[in-house]
Order: structure tokens, then C-alpha cells, then sequence
């Protein structure tokens, strides 16, 4: 197979992800895959092995949930694909989509918690407020919460008695308060640690009657769980002493907790028995596993893959549980970590070295979205794409990111680009020094806020990159501020002191736009004509400018905010990626 066909073939492979089964109906579950080409939503029934398409829209759907008894079907219909749209149901063995709230006007998605009494719990987002939505079947919703500040549900016990709710009500989205109340608005119980420690809602246990909520909290620098009777008040705290962030999942008969802990770009699994306080790990292969839940019976099933090797959904008893139909991916290569001394601590990088070819390579450092994500050792078309092409690729967990403690992720506080840059500036020195990559010939690229830091760096390290590549980027703070959805707005509050017009300063300071004029190398720009995370009026305004000034650039518009839920748009803009690399960066030909 030849690389051009190796790389789209990667892409083109069908992947799913974790079945999710209804808690009282564990035969029936609901996951997504791009089996035909978009990321939809499908149905299977575990007992005949029956699977059905749910939806089908042009860009793809990314919500969805069954409800606890495994009748009911819920999905969130964008047809623009700008994440604003309506709630939709049908039932589980097909038929017609109904509104679950047609009195609703459309909103963006901030959440879904179902009952087995079919009450639901909707959380919207619209220009100027949050707001939670009580639903019962065939009646008009009843509003259950409402600010200005960032809010979403989290879940709903079993019986719909109890709805849990985070909340930013003192203005800090990314530390965010929980609250649960009763169907009338009666406030049961409050979480709130503190300035800079937040509380996130998981789920209620899965057996009836039982109110306890499974919870995250950061109260010692890193998320770990916490099981909360909200009526009683009692707290009970999980702790480890194995290093690395920490979520839960509750076994099904609420005895226990599944642990899932990631730790320096992989993630291992244990059980933790409530009664004894025992730990248990589960053996798994050495990667990163994007979603896990226990089965009843007590065994586990794992969304896993590694760098080298595709995803595929495991069980703890050793078997492969379901793969989407087709041909699996091409292998790739694994990783090697880095770590380095940075201005701010430690930093962790993930580098992937073409398999022909000698040191020093051509590289790209490839920066992740968020910032509040991390890049891992999971399975990347992208960078086995690069790869393949003869570049080694860089990827740099930079302060900002998840997974290396709250500290760590909190430190942009106040200042956003600058300080991810200099650790990325730290790693590329690093790498040089090695011998690992050629200091002529290094590519910043990125997505969203990886496309952000791309613009803002192509601009105040100009020396440092051969070109760049920004997808989905924010241009200019301000204007982004402006246009784009609303539970943006709240967490750029949140990071950078509040709004424009309270802090001109920082948004002007980190924004790409202020340093255009320094900038030297090509860049090539790709957006979303509809993209609500990137408006295109900042990036028009950005482009307009580096036409002004005649530096080099090529923009590719696309008509999806989503692409990524799009096969054939993500190989287009790859092999889009590969081609201005190859014209500005390496002359040989390369895929």
C-alpha cells in the first residue's frame, strides 16, 4: 500500500465508540461510528446482534443518550452543524423522531439526564443565559434553573426525584459549583469548595432509591472522586496514592466504583470496593482508553487503542467485545516520551519518529485543542499521517493541559498563549538538541486552541517555524468574544478576568491579531463557514489583514463547523495539509 493510500485508509477505517448500555436494560446500547462515512448514532441489541443507523445528518451528530429503561432514543438535531438545534427521541426499535420539548426555542446543548419515569432534565444555552428545563412526556417543560453564568445538568436519580446541576453562579465556569435539587426547584443539597477547587457531577447510583451522587472534586490538586449523599450531607472521599487525574463509574450494583486513571498520556483501570475500601487494578494493554463502564456481572468494557495500534473495544475478561464492520486501520508507530524543564515545571511530550529515513526530520509539533485536553498515547490518522510522509511529529502537553494536576492546568489563569508557547519553544530546543528534528524545517500546526497558538506564535516566534497550519483558530479575542456561543464566552471569562471590556489588556495581549505584522513564514488557515467555537468574522478580519500586509497564506474554507464528524472533509483537508507542506517546507516528495 502506498503512503497517500495507507493515511486515507486510516481515516476511512470504520471506528465506534463504547456501546453505552440503559442501566435497567443492559441488552440495549447506543454508540457512535463513521461506518458510513459520518459520525452518527447507532443502536444494538445485544441479544439478537441486530444494529440499526438512528440518525443521519449531513454533518454528522455527536449527542445522543438512552434513557434508563432502554426504550427511548435521545438526540441533538443541529442541521447546520453549529451546535444549535433541538432534542429529538424515538424509540429503541425504531419509528418516528418527536420533539422532547416542543415548547423549546432551539439552543445549544448543555446537557441531558433521563429517569425511568421518562421525566428528562434539558440544559440550554442561548445568547445571555443558561438555562435547565424539567420535560415530562405530553406536557409543557416547567423551568428549573436559570443564570447568566455557565451552568449544565449533570444526571437525574433513577426515580427522577433528584436532578443534579453544575453551576458557575461566582463567576468562575471552570470551577464550577453542584447543586441538586427536587422537580419543584426545592434545593436538597450544595457542593462548593472554594475559589479555584471545582465540583463536578458524575452520576446517581444505579439502584433504586439510592441517592448517592458520584462526584469529582479538586481538593487536592488533582480531580478524584467523591460520593455524596446530598440529603444526609455525608461525604465519602476516594483516594490513591498512584499518581495521575481520576474519574469513576459506579458498578451496577452500587457496591463499588470502576477507577479510570490517566497518567502521563495513558490510562489504567481499578476497582474500588466502598464496603472495604480495597483497590483492585484491572489488567489492561499499555495505551489509553477513552471510555470504560462495568458491565453487570462485575466485568469491564474498554474504548482502547495506543499510537501504534487502532481502537477497539475490549472487555476486562480478554476478548474483543465489537468492532465496527470493515477493514481495520493501517498500524503506525509508537511513541517515545520526553520530558523537559520548562519555565513553568516539567513538560511532558509525545514524539512519533517515521520509521525510514535518518535524524534530523523534518517535524511538525501538532498542538491539542482545549486548552483544558492532552494529547496521548491513543491512535491519531493525523499524526500517522504526518508520519507516513517522512516528519516526525511533536506533540507538547503544555501548561494549560489536563491530566498533569490542577496546577498545572490552572496556570494560564489570567494569561493565555504566551506561556503554552514558551513550553512549546522549550520542547522545540530540546528536540534540536537531540538531533531528533531539523531546526529548518519545523511546522506549527494545531486545531481550535492548538490553531490559536499556531496564529499566535507564527506572530511572536517568527524565527522558530518553517510555516504554519491553523484549523478552526481564534484570531482576535475580542471579536470571537462577539460572535461565538454562549458557554464560550463564560469559560473565556473565566481564564482570562472577564470580558473585553473589563480586561482589554489581556485580550488584546493574547490575540494573534496584535502581532500579525511580525509574521514571516506561509500559513495556511482552515475554517468553518458556520463555526460557532470559531466565528468567521475574527478569522476574515485576521485574513484581511495578512492581505493588507502581503504575507504568504492559502485559507481553506469548508462548509461543516464540524469536519472533524466528516470523513471525506477530513481527508481533504489532510491531504490539503500535506500539500502546502510540501510546496513551502520539504521539496521531495513526501506522501
Amino acid at each position: 500500500m502506498k503512503a497517500e493510500e495507507r493515511w486515507q485508509a486510516r481515516f476511512r477505517a470504520p471506528s465506534m465508540t463504547l456501546p453505552v448500555w440503559a442501566r435497567q436494560a443492559p441488552h440495549r446500547a447506543l454508540y457512535r461510528s463513521n461506518a458510513s462515512g459520518t459520525w452518527e448514532i447507532y443502536a444494538w441489541d445485544r441479544t439478537t446482534g441486530v444494529t440499526r443507523q438512528v440518525t443521519t445528518q449531513a454533518h454528522g451528530t455527536r449527542h445522543a443518550a438512552l434513557d434508563p429503561t432502554g426504550q427511548w432514543i435521545y438526540w441533538f438535531a443541529d442541521t447546520e452543524s453549529d451546535d444549535l438545534g433541538i432534542w429529538l427521541r424515538q424509540r429503541f426499535t425504531g419509528g418516528p423522531d418527536e420533539p422532547v420539548a416542543p415548547d423549546l426555542e432551539p439552543g445549544q446543548p448543555g446537557g441531558l439526564a433521563l429517569s425511568t419515569t421518562g421525566v428528562a432534565a434539558v440544559s440550554l444555552a442561548r445568547p445571555g443565559g443558561f438555562t435547565t428545563h424539567l420535560v415530562r412526556p405530553g406536557e409543557p417543560s416547567h423551568l428549573l434553573y436559570e443564570h447568566t453564568e455557565a451552568s449544565w445538568v449533570s444526571d437525574m436519580s433513577l426515580d427522577g426525584e433528584f436532578i443534579a446541576i453544575n453551576h458557575s453562579e461566582h463567576g468562575d465556569f471552570r470551577h464550577p459549583a453542584l447543586r441538586v435539587v427536587k422537580q419543584c426547584g426545592e434545593v436538597v443539597g450544595e457542593l462548593y469548595d472554594g475559589p479555584g477547587k471545582g465540583v463536578v457531577g458524575l452520576r446517581f447510583a444505579p439502584t433504586p432509591g439510592d441517592r448517592r451522587l458520584l462526584t469529582l472534586h479538586e481538593r487536592r490538586l488533582r480531580h478524584e472522586p467523591l460520593v455524596w449523599d446530598p440529603k444526609t450531607g455525608e461525604q465519602r472521599e476516594i483516594w490513591l496514592k498512584d499518581p495521575g487525574e481520576l474519574t469513576a463509574e459506579w458498578y451496577d450494583d452500587g457496591r463499588a466504583l470502576l477507577i479510570i486513571r490517566d497518567d502521563r498520556a495513558r490510562t489504567y483501570l481499578h476497582r474500588y470496593d466502598l464496603a472495604g475500601g480495597g483497590l483492585t487494578l484491572i489488567d489492561t494493554p499499555h495505551g489509553v482508553i477513552d471510555e470504560a463502564r462495568p458491565r453487570p456481572g462485575g466485568h469491564v468494557e474498554y474504548a482502547w487503542s495506543s499510537a501504534s495500534r487502532p481502537p477497539v473495544i475490549r472487555s476486562s475478561t480478554g476478548h474483543v467485545v465489537m468492532n465496527a464492520v470493515g477493514p481495520a486501520a493501517p498500524t503506525s508507530v509508537p511513541v517515545e516520551d520526553l520530558d523537559v524543564s520548562g519555565p513553568g515545571g516539567r513538560i511532558h511530550a509525545l514524539v512519533s519518529r517515521p520509521e525510514t529515513g535518518s535524524a534530523p526530520f523534518p517535524a511538525v509539533f501538532l498542538l491539542h485543542g482545549g486548552p483544558n485536553l492532552h494529547d496521548a498515547d491513543d491512535f491519531s490518522p493525523e499524526v500517522a499521517a504526518w508520519v507516513d510522509a517522512g516528519f516526525a511529529v511533536v506533540r507538547v502537553n503544555y501548561r494549560g493541559s489536563t491530566g498533569y494536576g490542577t496546577a498545572w492546568r490552572d496556570a494560564l489563569r489570567g494569561e493565555i498563549g504566551h506561556l503554552e508557547l514558551a513550553d512549546v519553544a522549550a520542547v522545540r530546543e530540546q528536540v534540536v538538541a537531540q538531533g531528533i528534528v531539523d531546526p529548518d524545517r519545523i511546522v506549527l500546526a494545531g486545531t481550535s486552541w492548538g490553531g490559536y497558538l499556531t496564529l499566535l506564535g507564527l506572530g511572536v516566534q517568527p524565527k522558530l517555524w518553517a510555516a504554519g497550519i491553523a484549523a478552526a483558530p481564534i484570531a482576535c479575542h475580542e471579536t470571537s468574544y462577539e460572535d461565538e456561543a454562549e458557554g464560550l464566552r463564560a469559560y473565556k471569562r473565566a481564564l482570562l478576568g472577564g470580558s473585553p471590556s473589563e480586561q482589554p489588556d489581556r485580550y488584546r495581549d493574547s490575540s494573534p491579531i496584535t502581532y500579525v505584522e511580525q509574521i514571516e513564514r506561509p500559513l495556511l488557515i482552515l475554517a468553518g463557514i458556520n463555526d460557532s467555537r470559531s466565528p468567521l468574522r475574527q478569522l476574515e478580519k485576521y485574513v484581511d489583514r495578512l492581505a493588507e500586509l502581503g504575507h504568504e497564506h492559502e485559507v481553506h474554507y469548508y462548509d461543516a463547523a464540524r469536519g472533524a464528524l466528516v470523513v471525506s472533509e477530513r481527508i481533504d483537508q489532510m491531504a490539503i495539509k500535506l500539500n502546502f507542506t510540501r510546496k513551502h517546507v520539504v521539496t521531495t516528495d513526501i506522501a
